[in-house]
């Protein structure tokens, strides 16, 4: 089991980042929120979890251990899989997660590209009982990125990367840009989804 990855990021792609360990790189899956934290050529440290199935084994990279843990709970739904469970917490931190299942909130579930009416319920179901450790809002957050390092190209990316249409992701992007001047890459991320899930 890879728990963790300490050393220099070398590479900084769509929704993968590759650090190099002992001269060993690692690629990694993460939501956008966790790669707009990485630089090129500095160290950093990502928590890991490591999904083996029968024609791949993939690594996913994560900021805290409450974001690797809600990560684990959510793929305990059935049919809830690695890329939906990450997709969910580009949607919502953990502490959101555990406060729209706990409170049986499925509209707000169903922002989450690929959830829809059912799973949401199914989330809110098996989960409703096991997220209360998460809702307190004591969960750490992943760590604030300045402001003027904001990059619509890269929330564009990741909105394409999460099945939206480039056009779709394009317009929203400069919507959301327009009306929050100040947000930072994780939040006009946010923002964005938000927009597309009242669409």
């Amino acid at each position: 089991m890879i728990a963790s990855l300490h050393g220099e990021v070398i590479d900084i792609g769509l929704n993968t980042a590759v650090i190099e360990c002992a001269g060993v790189g690692y690629t990694f899956t993460a939501t956008p929120q966790t790669l707009a934290t990485l630089r090129r050529g500095d160290a950093a440290r990502v928590l890991t979890t490591l999904v083996v199935r029968e024609d791949a084994m993939s690594l996913y990279g994560f900021t805290d251990v409450p974001s690797r843990e809600m990560f684990a709970l959510l793929q305990s739904v059935s049919g809830l899989g690695p890329r939906l469970a990450l997709a969910a917490q580009s949607v919502f931190a953990p502490a959101e997660l555990a406060n729209a299942i706990a409170g049986g909130d499925a509209k707000s579930l169903q922002r989450i590209p690929g959830v829809g009416k059912r799973m949401a319920e199914r989330m809110i179901v098996d989960l409703k009982d096991k997220v209360g450790s998460y809702s307190s809002g004591s969960a750490p957050e992943a760590p604030a990125v300045a402001a003027d390092t904001v990059v619509p190209e890269q929330v564009v990316e990741a909105l394409i990367g999460l099945g939206f249409p480039e056009r779709t992701a394009v317009s929203t992007v400069a919507t959301v840009a327009a009306e929050n001047p100040g947000l930072d890459t994780a939040g006009a991320l946010r923002a964005a989804l938000a927009r597309l899930g009242r669409g």
